[in-house]
């Protein structure tokens, strides 16, 4: 199975259980150059936190954070 992806606002960090996705605790999450978003990476099944949220493809979300915008 292939990595799956989210970006999520830093506001939701604290709904993340880090038993469903590839990070493993808050200090290992990479944000934004401005700190509002952060990349959560997971396997499988979207968790349930992430309901509604986009998934990118890795394709997807390297155009994205290559993006200068």
């Amino acid at each position: 199975m292939e990595k799956k992806y989210v970006i999520i606002n830093r506001n939701l960090v604290e709904a993340i259980d880090f038993k469903k996705v590839l990070e493993t605790s808050e200090s290992t999450l990479r944000y934004s150059l401005d700190g509002t978003q952060t990349i959560i990476k997971f396997i499988g099944e979207i968790p349930s936190f992430l309901d509604g949220e986009k998934i990118y493809s890795h394709d997807e979300i390297i155009e994205t954070i290559n993006n200068p915008d």
